[in-house]
C-alpha cells in the first residue's frame, strides 16, 4: 500500500487545483481518476466553445492562451496536460475508486485499474471531486437501453442522412440540434418545456430559433419521449401521440453527480436538494476527513458551480488540511 498525506479522487479541474495547492503547503497528495486527465473536458463534443474566457479557467496561477475570444475543447485539454505537467502532480489514470475505508488520518482507498488489478492508498484526508458527468439523467422510457440512445454527444458526422430525435432545450441540446443539422442529419427536437430554454446563449438561441421557423429542424414543444424502437420513436404531444420514423436519440437531458456514492461513504445529503452538508468554511464533509470539491456541493444544483468558481475550492480545503 501507497501512503500519502491525501487521497484525490477525481483529475479534473477542480481536483488538479486541489493537488497544486496542497503541493504549494507541502502536503503529499495522490490524483486517482477513473479515465484520463480532466476526462469530463475530454469526453465534451469534438468542437466544442467554453462559454468562458480563458482566465477564468486557468488554475495555479498559469496563464492560458487562445486563439480567440472563448476558449476550445483542445486549447483546454492541452492546458490542462501543461499544468500537471509543470507541478509534476502525481496522477494515477484509468483506475476506478470502489471504496474509501477507515477513518480520518486512516483512511484506505481501494481501486481497481484497466487490467483489473487492485490498488490501495492510505492517507490522512480524502478529498472526493469526481465532478457530476458520468451520471446522465435518464428519460425512463422503454428503449432507451438501446445503442442508438446516446447521452453523450460528440460530433455530427456519423448521423449524416439519418433521422434524429434531439431530447432537451438547453445549450447541449440547442448545439448537438444545429450541428447535426448542418451535417446533413434530419433533425427533430422534442422538449417538455414551451420553447428553448431563456438561459441558451444569446449567441445560439436566435440562431436554433430561426432553424426550427423555417422548418429546417422539426421541433415539438410540450412534449415527451414515451417510446423508442430499433426503427422509430413515439412521442406525446398536446396534439396526441405521434409516431417518429427514427435512427438515432440524443437524449441532452443533463447530468448528475454519483450521489449514492457519497451516501455509500457517510456523506449527508439534503433531503430535498440532495446537496452534501459540508462546513462551508473549510468544505469537510458530515463523514470527518473527507471534503468536497467543485461541482459536488451543489448537489443537484449543478448550474451553480462551473470550473469557474470550482476552482477556488483548491485553494480552501489545502488551507484547511494543512492548518491540522
Amino acid at each position: 500500500m501507497e501512503n500519502f498525506d491525501v487521497v484525490i479522487a477525481g483529475a479534473g479541474p477542480t481536483g488538479l487545483a486541489c493537488g497544486i495547492e496542497l503541493k504549494r503547503r507541502g502536503v503529499s497528495a495522490v490524483l486517482i481518476d477513473k479515465g484520463c486527465v480532466v476526462n469530463s473536458l475530454y469526453n465534451y463534443p469534438t468542437n466544442m466553445v467554453f462559454f468562458t474566457t480563458p482566465e477564468l479557467l486557468e488554475i495555479g496561477d498559469i496563464p492560458m492562451t487562445s486563439l480567440n475570444d472563448k476558449p476550445v475543447r483542445a486549447e483546454a485539454l492541452k492546458y490542462y496536460r501543461r499544468v500537471a505537467d509543470h507541478y509534476k502532480l502525481d496522477i494515477r489514470q484509468y483506475q476506478h475508486v470502489s471504496q474509501i475505508s477507515g477513518a480520518d488520518g486512516a483512511f484506505v482507498t481501494h481501486s481497481t485499474d484497466i487490467h483489473g488489478r487492485a490498488h490501495e492508498y492510505g492517507s490522512k484526508k480524502v478529498i472526493f471531486s469526481t465532478g457530476y458527468y458520468d451520471v446522465p439523467n435518464m428519460l425512463n422510457v422503454p428503449g432507451e437501453n438501446l445503442p442508438k440512445v446516446i447521452h453523450y454527444y460528440k460530433e455530427a458526422h456519423p448521423y449524416y442522412n439519418h433521422d434524429v430525435i434531439v431530447v432537451g432545450a438547453k445549450n447541449s441540446a440547442a448545439i448537438a440540434a444545429l450541428e447535426l443539422l448542418w451535417s446533413g442529419a434530419r433533425v427533430t427536437l422534442v422538449h417538455r418545456g414551451e420553447g428553448i430554454h431563456r438561459n441558451v446563449k444569446y449567441w445560439i438561441k436566435p440562431n436554433i430559433e430561426n432553424r426550427i421557423k423555417s422548418g429546417e429542424i422539426r421541433a415539438f414543444f410540450r412534449s415527451k419521449v414515451l417510446l423508442i424502437d430499433e426503427l422509430r420513436a413515439i412521442i406525446t404531444t398536446p396534439e396526441g401521440e405521434i409516431t417518429l420514423k427514427n435512427d438515432f436519440v440524443f437524449a441532452m437531458t443533463g447530468y448528475r453527480p454519483d450521489l449514492t456514492f457519497l451516501a455509500a461513504h457517510g456523506i449527508r445529503l439534503d433531503p430535498e436538494t440532495q446537496r452534501p452538508y459540508t462546513n462551508p468554511e473549510t468544505l469537510e464533509s458530515d463523514r470527518k476527513g473527507i471534503y468536497l470539491a467543485g461541482v459536488l456541493v451543489a448537489g443537484m444544483h449543478t448550474n451553480e458551480i462551473f470550473i469557474e468558481n470550482g476552482r477556488f475550492h483548491g485553494k480552501i480545503i489545502a488551507e484547511a488540511i494543512s492548518a491540522l
